[in-house]
């Protein structure tokens, strides 16, 4: 393999060893070099600067094929810490996570109904969570705040990033108040930075992540970083049409998955089915309706499960494009929408992708759940800022 010179060994090789570290969880200073390209002299300034900045840290030593022990690095994940907020419909889902992605604190409180002071609500609860976790401030790297991403055309041109746009203009002050740097971010694009980081994926590989709620997104990632498209909007699988003389939907597309596949969707066709309605509790949040749903489905409910095989299958037809589209090797499935039934969901996908999937027959492309589908995009979020901190140059700049 060519070998990068040293002066490469900047903010892009920081990021580099770091991923590669992360995604091994343990390696020596001479694997670091075979599997980044770059020289010895680089990976170990590279690895002395991270070590003094308290990022990784030598762990023992292994035997080596040449007779000479190897030392071992990791990343220490306690050293700094990321905190992460989720703006939901009724709540604000709060998150502290390590430098390996790792929930060390959370907590769920209601979402004020004023959002004309959301600035100083979202101070204080940064304060209040912080505190009630006895986190020194030093140790903090900073906070980002996640919501989902606007109906497309309803956000002014230009708006970045793609979050709500009520984010975008407080992220200054925010700032202010905190005492810390602030990010936004969308929170499907989030929910696949957390589950690349936690479940230290490599950066090798073309990763996609799918986030199921009242709208669909998805987040890709790509050499260890977020794609984000041109104006910070990539992702909008929900507004893939399916039908092209389907169910109108806001965007002003028509069939637009999201109109069918939602959860949103799903609550819509079940209360519209006088079965369903007449044995389940759907009278309330869709939120709580949905989940009704799901637990019946799980639970064998036949019409129940015919509505979420059904939302599935239709959401496999899109899924299935933005595979063959975009060459995916692994995909997650996380969000509310999958926090109860998400195994029906994810064997539907298989099934559909092993069957059409354009790559089939060169490489498997694997389906998996998250394991924290509720938390994903607050987790994502404090993992956004991990690797703005401790990995450079993955994260862009965002507008004051």
């Amino acid at each position: 393999m060519a070998r990068r010179e040293a002066p490469a060994a900047g903010p892009g090789s920081r990021a580099l060893v770091v991923d590669t570290v992360r995604s091994a969880v343990t390696i020596s200073r001479g694997e670091l070099a075979e599997l980044t390209g770059l020289t010895q002299p680089s990976i170990s300034n590279i690895v002395r600067d991270l070590i003094a900045d308290g990022i990784i840290h030598e762990i023992g030593s292994a035997d080596s094929t040449h007779g000479r022990r190897r030392k071992l690095i990791a990343i220490s994940a306690a050293n700094r810490l990321g905190i992460g907020f989720h703006l939901g419909a009724d709540t604000v889902t709060c998150v502290a996570v390590d430098l390996t992605g790792g929930v060390v604190g959370r907590e769920v409180v209601p979402r004020p109904a004023d959002d004309g002071r959301l600035v100083e609500h979202l101070a204080r609860r940064f304060g209040d969570f912080t505190d009630g976790l006895d986190i020194p401030r030093g140790r903090i790297e900073g906070l980002a705040v996640v919501a989902p991403a606007p109906t497309p055309g309803t956000t002014a041109a230009g708006t970045v990033p793609a979050a709500s746009p009520e984010l975008t203009s407080v992220r200054t002050e925010l700032s202010e108040r905190a005492g810390v740097p602030v990010l936004v971010e969308n929170d499907s694009a989030a929910a696949a930075l957390g589950e690349f980081w936690s479940r230290r994926v490599s950066r090798d590989q073309a990763f996609g992540c799918i986030y199921l709620s009242s709208g669909i997104g998805a987040g890709l990632v790509f050499g260890g970083a977020l794609f984000r498209g041109e104006r910070f909007g990539a992702g909008e699988l929900g507004h893939t049409s399916i039908d092209y003389d389907g169910r109108p939907c806001p965007c002003g597309n028509q069939g637009c998955v999201e109109q069918y596949a939602s959860t949103r969707a799903t609550v819509t066709a079940a209360r519209q089915d006088p079965a369903l309605r007449a044995r389940l509790p759907l009278d309330g949040s869709d939120a709580s309706a949905y989940d009704a749903v799901a637990r019946a489905a799980v639970n064998g409910d036949a019409d129940a499960r015919r509505l979420l095989d059904q939302a599935a299958d239709w959401l496999g037809v899109a899924t299935t494009s933005m595979v063959n589209l975009l060459d995916l090797g692994r995909l997650v499935l996380t969000g509310p929408g999958v926090a109860v039934a998400g195994s029906i969901y994810a064997r539907r996908l298989r099934d559909h992708l092993s069957a059409r999937v354009h790559s089939r027959q060169r490489h498997v492309v694997s389906v998996e759940l998250s394991a924290q589908p509720r938390d994903a995009a607050a987790i994502g979020a404090a993992a956004l800022v991990v690797q703005a901190s401790i990995a450079p140059g993955h994260t862009p700049g965002q507008p004051a």
